[in-house]
């Protein structure tokens, strides 16, 4: 409860200190910084000169992983939903999890699950592990702290967890920071708790000809695996039971059982552009950010001026005359009027005349200047700036990962694991310590010729060839250590059109040429089209694609204590096509999707339930379907709003052609209504209530052992799981450079059904605090 105290005085001081200090810049719905001193952003700086402006802009970007071509973002300072964001089941609850915060989880819209990646073990994380497609590289007018936490429960039980991100410029073009963060979920039920640490460095460099981007991540992470609750009936029929359970008293099947995962990752992507200059007309934006950048540089020189006059003062024993000193000096493009100019005085000719000077002899001359001095100021004035346009670039992106996996328990019950294999004990007797290690080395080679550098080139062209070296490292046979070294080479292509408003495309293939995955094949496609119809603008976005792909290392082999194969799989052939229909004015989106699947491949548990609700015989086996299988999603998002009410709505319909292998929720839907309002016209509030909801199903089974999401494989002791909404109230706040939130969430908690993996239940009632803070300095 100190905590929760503690959180709330925060909040009360943030609350006051913003409302009486409204020189203090406003962070816009959409991210971007905007100044009540002046129209660019800045403010006024107290602890020094006092009439020093302190510049505040702030871009932000992604980076794609084999160019390094750089995509416009928003920064993640919306206020918006924030309240959602600390959920690893997802800002709109579409993830199924085990129940705490940072556990392993998988989307249940299977048309957003992304394609499994060579070390399977952290995918499940991707809430904490952030690849480098959406980690956002930072440009800032001035050094930006951003500190977010959020918090429930207390030291025996709950969840907190910590980021903060530093940013900073040296130079309009060089960039860089470090990113902080940490999640502890000590967790409601016995034996869950979670802990993962993460830090990351990153820089870029935005030059003319020459740009780089480098990001350097390392994480920590320990789950500790309970194998979920021994009886549903604990959550479904409490009154069964004699006793009255707490959560954190009903039995678990397992105890003393931890996955750890530990993980480096370097991205270093760079090019070298070929172009030439051309004078253009700047933005007003740009023309903007000048006039303020003079404007900054003539304030602070006045500001340094006025200060060493006031010490002159001082030290003659003097008083200093304010109207004195702004009388005479008074800055002009960021010199006092009666200051000399730098460098040498024009030389006087024979005539008098000075160097550079015009000479004026007589009234016709006289004429003929005035006449043209006044032809000059009739000239367009328009500010222009000098822009390199690039044509061609070469491209060289580099990516190491290194990745360990250890799955450790010191107590197991009896019979629980239906198979033994001989390996080396780490510890002896039925203590587990299964180790896999995989590293993985990719460099890319690419030439580009860019669009747009002159009228004709309407769209940018790639070539590239990418060597990827990947090892892996599992237990073998009667001890000792089973490696496998793995080298492909592939060569692909891109036709790619990103400028202009109305029509954008981009098409790409890679094919496998040697190694391990030879034969593979990748082509991706995506366009958009943009216009206005009755007033309102209209996005028209297909995508498609076509794999061919080999079954990653993990399907094809793995060794362990417990569970060990070697298989010999055919490649997985998916394909999709999708469309998306969107008006703007409505807040309308409409998504189609169509998946076909031939070499499905998975995993699939099976296990015993005794007759005192324990497991044994469980084993986890990988299966592929040579059968099509095919999967239809529809999506609707629609929002509505009535003055100060708003009504946000995203509801998703999917049929899979084999429940069986590939099953899914029919119906998954997500509602939020708020009201929106303002307190002493500076404290927005988002007061209102969401709630999430999908239809029953049998959803996927989470193997501990493995550390994965499978197909359950129990015939007719299979389980479904669903048809039980999760509603949350909040009251979520914005108050200039600050968000916070008072949240509780599952609300309705009551006896039912409340589990989204089969035998792990969420968290029932819970009030939660959140808090991020920005800083500029």
């Amino acid at each position: 409860m100190t905590r929760r105290y503690i959180l709330a005085l925060i909040a009360l001081v943030v609350s006051t200190s913003a409302v009486w200090a409204q020189e203090y810049n406003q962070l816009n719905d959409d991210g971007t910084f905007t100044g009540a001193n002046d129209a660019f952003g800045g403010r006024r700086d107290s602890t020094k000169h006092k009439d020093k402006v302190i510049p505040k802009g702030l871009k932000v970007w992604t980076v794609d992983e084999r160019f390094g071509d750089i995509t416009a973002a928003r920064p993640d300072t919306l206020s918006h939903m924030f309240m959602n964001s600390i959920f690893t089941s997802g800002t709109r609850g579409e993830y199924n999890t085990t129940g705490n915060l940072g556990a392993p989880r998988i989307n249940r819209v299977f048309a957003d699950r992304p394609l499994d990646g060579q070390f399977i073990f952290t995918q499940p994380y991707d809430y904490f592990v952030q690849p480098v497609s959406t980690f956002r590289f930072t440009n800032t007018l001035s050094p930006i702290t951003n500190l977010t936490y959020n918090e429930c429960g207390d030291r025996t039980n709950g969840e907190d967890h910590l980021k903060a991100l530093f940013g900073v410029n040296a130079g309009k073009d060089l960039g860089m920071g470090f990113k902080f963060d940490y999640i502890y979920g000590r967790g409601y039920y016995q034996n869950q708790s979670t802990s993962h640490f993460n830090y990351t460095m990153y820089a870029s460099y935005l030059g003319e000809r020459y740009n780089a981007h480098f990001l350097f991540s390392t994480n920590h992470q320990k789950v500790t695996e309970n194998g979920g609750i021994t009886d549903d009936r604990y959550i479904t029929h409490p009154e069964v039971f004699n006793d009255d359970f707490g959560e954190n008293e009903i039995p678990t099947v397992l105890e003393q059982n931890w996955n750890r995962n530990d993980n480096q990752h370097i991205f270093f992507t760079h090019r070298y552009n070929v172009g030439f200059n051309r004078k253009v007309k700047m933005t007003e934006e740009e023309i903007k950010a000048r006039k303020f950048a003079i404007e900054s540089k003539k304030e602070n020189e006045k500001a340094r001026l006025k200060e060493q006059a006031q010490r002159k003062a001082r030290k003659d024993g003097k008083d200093f005359d304010e109207e004195e000193f702004d009388r005479k000096g008074k800055v002009f493009s960021g010199r006092p009027t009666d200051a000399k100019i730098a460098g040498e005085e024009p030389v006087a000719d024979k005539t008098g005349n000075k160097e550079g000077r015009i000479a004026v002899s007589g009234k016709d001359q006289a004429d003929s200047l005035a006449s043209s001095t006044m032809a000059k100021a009739s000239v367009d004035t328009t500010w222009m700036k000098n822009e390199y346009v690039p044509v061609t670039s070469f491209i060289h992106t580099l990516k190491f990962d290194n990745y360990r996996r250890i799955y450790e328990a010191y107590k197991t019950p009896e019979n629980y694991y239906l198979s033994k294999y001989d390996i080396d004990e780490h510890f002896g007797g039925d203590s587990i310590y299964d180790k896999t290690r995989h590293y993985s080395l990719r460099n890319t080679l690419a030439i580009a010729m860019l669009e747009g550098f002159n009228k004709w080139a309407k769209a940018g062209l790639k070539v590239f060839a990418t060597s990827e070296l990947r090892h892996f490292a599992m237990p073998a046979l009667n001890g000792g250590t089973d490696s496998y070294n793995e080298h492909n080479l592939s060569i692909g292509g891109q036709l790619i059109k990103t400028e202009g408003k109305t029509f954008h495309y981009n098409a790409t293939a890679e094919a496998w040429l040697t190694g391990e995955d030879a034969g593979q094949l990748k082509v991706d496609g995506n366009a958009d089209l943009n216009f206005k119809l009755f007033g309102d603008t209209v996005q028209l976005a297909a995508k498609a694609y076509f794999y061919r792909l080999n079954p990653t290392f993990f399907y094809r082999h793995y060794h362990s204590k417990h569970l060990w194969w070697d298989n010999e799989l055919s490649k997985e052939t998916r394909t999709r096509i999708e469309g998306i229909f969107s008006l703007r004015k409505t807040k309308t989106t409409l998504r189609v999707a169509v998946d076909n699947i031939s070499n499905y491949t998975y995993f699939a548990q099976k296990y015993n339930i005794t007759e005192n609700f324990g497991r044994t015989g469980t084993t986890v086996n990988v299966k592929q379907h040579s059968d099509n299988i095919s999967m239809l999603t529809l999506q609707l998002g629609q929002d509505f709003k009535l003055g100060p009410l708003y009504w946000e709505n995203l509801i998703t319909y999917q049929k899979s052609s084999n429940d069986d292998i590939l099953a899914v929720p029919q119906l998954n839907a997500y509602t939020n209504l708020y009201l929106r309002f303002k307190i002493a016209r500076v404290l927005k509030v988002d007061l209102g209530a969401d709630a999430r909801y999908f239809t029953k199903y049998k959803a996927q089974d989470y193997s501990p052992a493995l550390g994965q999401y499978t197909v359950q494989d129990n015939g007719d002791a299979n389980v479904k799981t669903g048809n039980y909404p999760i509603v949350n109230v909040y009251a979520n706040m914005h108050l200039k450079q600050t968000r916070f939130f008072i949240m509780m969430s599952h609300v309705n908690a009551s006896n039912g059904e409340y589990f989204l993996t089969p035998h792990y239940p969420i968290n029932t009632r819970i009030l939660r605090f959140g808090l991020s803070w920005n800083f500029f300095n």
